[in-house]
């Protein structure tokens, strides 16, 4: 059953579609992180502003380099250490879709250990969006139950995995890194 849902979420995602999946933190919105037109279409349904930033999903950290110009020593470190969930802000991002980078040039990256999306990433060979599945400005889901169904509705696939699962779930953490090395919480 997993493989028979990695297969139908890789068939929509490489056509530009977007997902309802379980994530290593909450239930997301995804799409491919590099097609402009999916991410249009993700922040359509959500109703956000396209200049709230996104997370992309990697399922290794050696593929980082590819969508940032220069990494930081100290982000391996970080990875390596944290005992959550950990999203990294790294400044100047490449090869995104552009409604992907920030105002700043800054893009969100988790390096995601999942059931589900480290498989999903390994086959799709492209980095994922991941944003909690809700209405701009309304509450993350904690469990799939919480979905609006308007969101439900919206979307090109809902995944049928990890539905039931009741653990709790909370966003990562977020930290912003700047290219000298420093950082600071943004969401602990």
């Amino acid at each position: 059953m997993l493989r028979e849902e990695i297969n139908k979420a890789l068939e929509v995602l490489k056509n530009g579609g977007v997902i309802l999946y379980p994530t290593d933190t909450i239930w997301g919105l995804g799409c491919d992180a590099t097609n402009q037109e999916a991410v249009d279409k993700l922040l359509k349904i959500k109703n956000r502003p396209a200049e709230k930033s996104l997370i992309v999903l990697l399922d290794v950290d050696s593929k980082i380099q590819s969508y940032v110009k220069e990494i930081p020593d100290v982000a391996y470190d970080l990875m390596e250490y944290a005992e959550n969930p950990l999203t990294i802000i790294f400044s100047d991002a490449k090869n995104l879709a552009a409604n992907v980078i920030n105002d700043d040039g800054s893009v969100g990256i988790r390096i995601v250990k999942h059931d589900f999306c480290t498989p999903l990433l390994q086959r799709f060979r492209k980095p994922i969006v991941s944003t909690s599945a809700n209405l701009s400005g309304k509450p993350s889901p904690k469990y799939f139950d919480d979905i609006d169904p308007e969101i439900l509705a919206a979307v090109d696939y809902v995944v049928d995995f990890e539905q039931e699962n009741r653990s709790h779930k909370k966003p990562s953490t977020i930290m912003k890194l700047s290219a000298g090395g420093q950082f600071e919480f943004i969401r602990k």
